[in-house]
């Protein structure tokens, strides 16, 4: 019997020595910092306003490139791609930290809406900045070194596609003009084909919220970026050489596109009535909210969303605000004010959405977690049956030596040791962080264990989901460690909706970190770019948005009336309301009736598109059943975001079918949009300044 032959990768030779290439330098590092900060800065705003939060990878890379090649000229040494993995890589870890810190969902929620009787101590909890900074300081690290031994399972090993990670790879290796290593997935992964795979990001983070609707990381929510959205393809950039022209293109896209959204912020704040213009009447504008808000930034975000998504969020905005509202305003069970959180009807429907999205979340979750449990057992017994046939022959191999030929060099890998430590050091930072700010009587010491422990459990499970779907289901996890915690923690406990509160803050805050971080990794390792500077990249970026995010947050606040009719903060209401619904508070008339029939029909309906998703027979037919995050989405958020947002995903349509989804069109509209979207976010801090200077408006 002959053996079979064990090939090492073409391109095996090409990475051999790529991690050796200068990464972690001063250039790198001011950059990745200045890129973040733009991207921190735009999250903050769009956060605060509808819950809606972004990895930016795709730009970050491109802006990172666009700068040093009109540097080129200075430059003592070359620009390569595995420095832009770096700076690529130090962006991210910035520009998510509003999320993974919890400054737009459990931070406000404690601030804002925690009654004096849940705080446990009889007052309301404040937080300073040096406050901030040490509740950040306590969870930013350990989902960071929880990543790192995941790596080689799931990227090396299974070689998970991690869609996002391997868009942002190809964009960056077309930029670069570099070589890009090509993996064989067809044994690793856990469900159908791979091109079929890449195609969202957005932690919305339910999306994320969600691309949750997390990832686009689009949580919380996190918004999701559509699984048709025809941005994150990897596919999206043919990789051969691009020519000037073509960049040149790209670049004045960006900056024209740049500069209309910039115009339009700065005129939306001398004309207010541009964020809310009453295209369908005065009655439906004052009494039910419908409006149409033009925003460059929304019609940005619904391109990267795709058709599919926003329609599902149009569906959710005529269902919430066209339907549930009136009726729970007319029979009385919501008879406040219709924006008011408390006895409105934009109370009383968020209820609807928080069934909607966390039956569907959970209910994905789960299947996804089954399927990868499923296909990891059938994997390794596979390899252990492949190894035991190779030993019986005479060739005794490691079950893991295939797999062992694309690993980078020892040298550029994090030792055990440095992991082991990072995890016992970040684990009881973590702990004494809360005992800090909240004490052990409000937040026992074994509350901030177990959800240390739940955390890494869950970004187990949470890494794998997001490999295998690009969906990071840090609202899913976060909403289902509040749900454990009501059941460890007693009701009557003082500050039992604190505790809940905390304790989902830091097993979200984990598995988004980790996702993140891996997402990253799998770019740098299709690039050949060294994982311990990707390690150093995180770290930097991370300690940096620990003091920009808490400056950011208390800067917003003092500016701004949070929560109002600008930012409404919705992703904190929804954290307060599920800790209150976990813990044993009651609801508004009629609003649990009405939960649990939607949280049923939008359970099922996710049961149907995960278990189904990839059945020939059936997967074109499922993009006609809505997605419960984005219809939850729709119902929380205003009609004139969605409008916005639907507006732009009819824009991504047109674009794609005009250009038959060619990779041209598809990077075009990448440049496109993300203009639209850094435009408004960044030239947000010229409204933010023209407030606090008490500019008058027109």
């Amino acid at each position: 019997m002959t053996t079979p032959a064990i090939e090492l990768p073409p391109d095996s030779d090409v990475f051999a020595s790529k991690a050796d290439i200068r990464q972690v330098t001063p250039r790198a590092i001011i950059t990745g910092l200045f890129i973040g900060s733009i991207v921190l800065i735009s999250n903050f705003f769009f956060a605060f306003q509808t819950g809606w939060i972004s990895m930016m990878s795709l730009p970050s890379a491109l802006l990172a490139y666009a700068i040093f090649k009109q540097l080129k000229p200075y430059l003592s040494y070359k620009f390569t791609d595995v420095e832009n993995v770096f700076i690529q890589s130090i962006s991210v870890a910035v520009g998510t930290g509003p999320l993974a810190y919890g400054f737009v969902g459990v931070i406000p929620a404690i601030e804002k809406f925690l009654r004096s009787d849940e705080s446990g101590t009889g007052e309301l909890v404040k937080f300073s900045t040096i406050d901030l900074i040490i509740w950040s300081t306590g969870l930013a690290f350990f989902g960071i070194f929880f990543a790192i031994p995941l790596r080689k399972q799931v990227v090396i090993k299974e070689k998970l596609p991690f869609p996002s990670g391997s868009a942002t790879a190809t964009l960056i290796s077309v930029l670069n003009n570099s070589e890009i290593r090509h993996e064989d997935t067809n044994n690793a992964r856990a469900n159908g084909d791979y091109n079929e795979l890449l195609i969202e990001t957005d932690e919305e983070s339910n999306s994320n919220e969600e691309s949750s609707i997390n990832s686009n990381h689009q949580e919380q929510v996190e918004e999701p970026v559509s699984e048709s959205s025809p941005l994150l393809d990897s596919s999206l950039i043919k990789p051969n050489n691009q020519d000037q022209d073509s960049y040149s293109e790209n670049i004045t896209s960006l900056i024209y596109t740049f500069s209309i959204s910039s115009l339009y912020t700065i005129t939306s704040y001398f004309i207010p009535i541009l964020r809310n213009l009453p295209i369908f009447g005065s009655f439906l504008a004052n009494d039910y909210l419908w409006t149409f808000q033009p925003s460059p930034a929304y019609i940005g975000q619904g391109i990267i969303m795709g058709l599919p998504t926003v329609s599902y969020m149009l569906f959710g905005a005529f269902l919430g605000w066209g339907i549930l509202a009136p009726l729970s305003k007319n029979l009385g069970w919501a008879p406040g004010e219709i924006d008011d959180w408390k006895t409105g009807a934009q109370g009383w429907i968020l209820w609807i959405s928080l069934a909607v999205m966390v039956s569907d979340s959970v209910v994905a979750f789960l299947v996804v977690t089954i399927k990868s449990i499923w296909n990891f057992y059938q994997k390794s017994i596979t390899s252990y049956n492949a190894t035991t046939r190779l030993n019986k022959n005479g060739n005794p191999i490691s079950a893991t030596g295939s797999y062992d030929d694309n690993e980078a060099d020892p040298q550029h890998l994090i030792h055990t040791n440095t992991v082991v430590w990072g995890l016992l050091g970040s684990s009881i930072l973590c702990i004494s962080s809360m005992t800090y700010l909240f004490g052990t009587k409000i937040v026992p010491i074994y509350s901030s264990i177990i959800a240390i422990i739940l955390a890494l459990f869950l970004s187990v499970l949470g890494v794998r989901a997001l490999g295998e779907t690009d969906l990071n289901p840090v609202s899913g996890i976060g909403k289902l460690s509040q749900l454990i915690f009501a059941l460890i923690i007693p009701k009557d406990h003082p500050g039992s909706v604190l505790v809940n509160l905390v304790a989902g803050a830091i097993a979200e805050a984990g598995a988004q970190q980790a996702g993140d971080l891996m997402q990253d990794l799998k770019t740098g390792h299709l690039l050949g770019a060294s994982p311990r500077a990707q390690f150093i990249a995180q770290l930097i970026g991370t300690v940096w948005s620990i003091f920009l995010s808490a400056v950011m947050y208390k800067i917003y606040n003092l500016v701004y009336e949070i929560p109002s009719k600008i930012f409404r903060i919705p992703t904190a209401v929804i954290w307060i309301d599920c800790s209150r619904l976990v813990t044993g508070e009651g609801l508004p008339p009629y609003a649990f009736e009405f939960s649990l029939l939607f949280g049923l029909i939008f359970g099922i309906i996710s049961l149907i598109k995960n278990v189904f998703k990839n059945n020939p027979s059936v997967q074109d037919k499922l993009v006609w059943l809505p997605s419960g995050v984005a219809v939850g989405v729709g119902i929380y958020n205003t009609p004139s975001f969605t409008i916005a947002r639907f507006l732009g995903g009819v824009i991504a349509y047109i674009w794609m079918k005009k250009c038959k989804h060619c990779h041209e069109g598809k990077t075009a509209m990448i440049v496109f949009s993300s203009g639209l979207v850094l435009g408004e976010g960044v030239f947000s801090i010229v409204n933010m300044t023209l407030t606090s200077l008490g500019v008058p408006h027109l």
